[in-house]
């Protein structure tokens, strides 16, 4: 594996079982994705909801009648081109799984949700170092207690991710990250973790923990992790997602979603 592959070929990879981890790090410059797939009948009132909660769930695709993509990467295949998904029953989830395939149905709706890996490239260009993409592990997430803008059903708090940012870099990390609010953009919390209800940032509720330097302080942006929360409370019988830190790498580039 190597940073120079291109996106096809890295989903042809993951399709064939050669690459199975967390994609962070991998086909810099180049838009992931979140996924979140529900049966048809939570569908439009889930987009209303993803709506309401911009920051949190930006779709920057939505496949009906099929899978396969067209605008992020045409012709790609979701059942089995991220690394990882998450099957949940009644808001558990109950198997971690390498394709989707099995469990496929036409009534399946999927969205791919904005990922903060996508603006990740950008600010390592700018200068801030990020620890876990230098050393190729996942992102630390956690479950917040910032509520989200309920609708009909969907209702839950707000999944964060961190990475720790040197003091004298944090204002240059909230001006790079806004320039990419459909994947997220600027951070929601600086530095208190206690106020958004983290109790141990030590102990990440997804992904890895990521060591805080004393020269640094943590930052946290709104994360693709949070259907995930929802679905926990929501408990609807079934739906599929990525796991956490597994995207879906796309033929975007970041570029594309710059503003």
């Amino acid at each position: 594996m190597t940073s120079v592959i291109t996106p096809a070929e890295f989903r042809k990879k993951i399709a064939s079982g050669e690459f199975n981890a967390p994609t962070a790090g991998y086909c810099d410059g180049f838009v992931q994705a979140n996924m979140l797939v529900l049966p048809g009948e939570y569908a439009g009132h889930f987009e209303e909801f993803a709506r309401a909660n911009a920051a949190p769930v930006p779709v920057l695709e939505t496949v009906r009648g099929g899978y396969r993509t067209s605008v992020l990467a045409d012709g790609a295949n979701l059942l089995n081109e991220l690394p990882s998904y998450d099957i949940f029953e009644n808001g558990e989830r109950v198997a971690r799984v390498a394709d989707m395939e099995k469990y496929y149905t036409e009534d399946m709706v999927f969205f791919l949700i904005g990922c903060s890996f996508s603006f990740e490239a950008r600010m390592v260009q700018e200068g801030i170092p990020l620890r876990h993409m230098a050393r190729k592990i996942n992102v630390a997430m956690y479950d917040t207690s910032l509520p989200l803008t309920p609708v009909d059903i969907f209702h839950g708090n707000m999944v964060v991710s961190m990475r720790p940012i040197r003091r004298d870099l944090v204002a240059k990390a909230c001006v790079v990250t806004s320039h990419f609010p459909r994947t997220h953009g600027m951070p929601v919390q600086v530095g208190y973790p206690e106020m958004i209800g983290i109790k141990d940032i030590a102990r990440p509720d997804y992904g890895d923990p990521v060591e805080i330097k004393a020269d640094e302080i943590p930052v946290f942006w709104a994360c693709g992790v949070t259907p995930q929360n929802v679905l926990r409370n929501i408990k609807i019988p079934f739906a599929i997602t990525h796991s956490p830190g597994y995207m879906f790498v796309s033929d975007r580039r970041d570029s594309e979603y710059y503003e």
